[in-house]
């Protein structure tokens, strides 16, 4: 039997990643907060290889999780169903949106160490946080591709990473690994890795226009030896004042 993808969320990150991962031969069981049944029309699209459960039932039947819901929801994860699993967080700090968190705002944690510390039994790799929904599908390779794009991902367990990077490779990325928690904030908001490189110059519109726009453009090849540079170029910026993309 194929390797069991689970998502919690059903959003566009959590969509592309699913169409990425039944294309690469894996099975999905999908989940959001909503119930099973608001999912029956992307699981028809998927096909075969995929269902819907709720965020237990698929953390459950998973051997690999992606948790890719908003910052402010992450309480909302079941800890006891995901106790032993691997975890991807693809959530970023926005304050507009999840609220002012006192310890992220004073950078005393990150926002992946705030999620390792909810899911104490579980290890919490971060990934897909950095790339457009739609980049995230027209970049992906195969592996080999001289055109191939990386990813960054950062965690404290080096098995998890491991199991990381070989679903990026599955789904059409090489990986790039920045270090444990603690340094993710290097493919964080306000950094050099963080969505443009995969877009070029961004127009200067509302969230709502520039989601719009990314799904007019291809994006640009970001290969892993970039990722690396642009990522120790990083300079660590106050996450209180992260904002979503081009919300002026």
């Amino acid at each position: 039997m194929p390797p069991t993808l689970g998502l919690i969320g059903s959003g566009m990150i959590g969509t592309s990643v699913a169409r990425l991962a039944v294309a690469a031969g894996l099975e999905v069981v999908l989940s959001n907060s909503r119930g099973p049944d608001t999912l029956a029309g992307l699981v028809a699209e998927l096909g075969e290889r995929a269902r819907a459960a709720t965020p237990a039932e698929a953390a459950h039947a998973a051997d690999l999780v992606v948790a890719a819901i908003p910052l402010h929801a992450f309480e909302q994860l079941p800890a006891e169903a995901l106790a032993g699993r691997t975890v991807l967080d693809t959530a970023n700090y926005y304050p507009e949106r999840d609220g002012h968190l006192p310890e992220l705002d004073a950078g005393a944690l990150t926002s992946s160490e705030l999620l390792q510390r909810h899911l104490a039994a579980s290890h919490v790799v971060k990934a897909f946080n950095n790339i457009t929904p739609h980049q995230l599908l027209t970049l992906a390779r195969p592996a080999g591709a001289l055109d191939r794009s990386a990813l960054p991902i950062a965690g404290d367990d080096d098995a998890a990473k491991n199991e990381a990077i070989r679903l990026l490779d599955l789904l059409g990325y090489d990986a790039m690994d920045i270090g444990p928690l603690a340094a993710s904030w290097r493919s964080e908001p306000n950094t050099p890795v963080y969505i443009q490189p995969y877009l070029g110059e961004i127009p200067a519109v509302t969230v709502e226009a520039f989601l719009q726009w990314t799904l007019q453009t291809p994006g640009i090849v970001v290969p892993a030896e970039q990722i690396g540079k642009l990522v120790e170029s990083a300079t660590r910026q106050p996450a209180a004042e992260s904002r979503l993309p081009n919300d002026d």
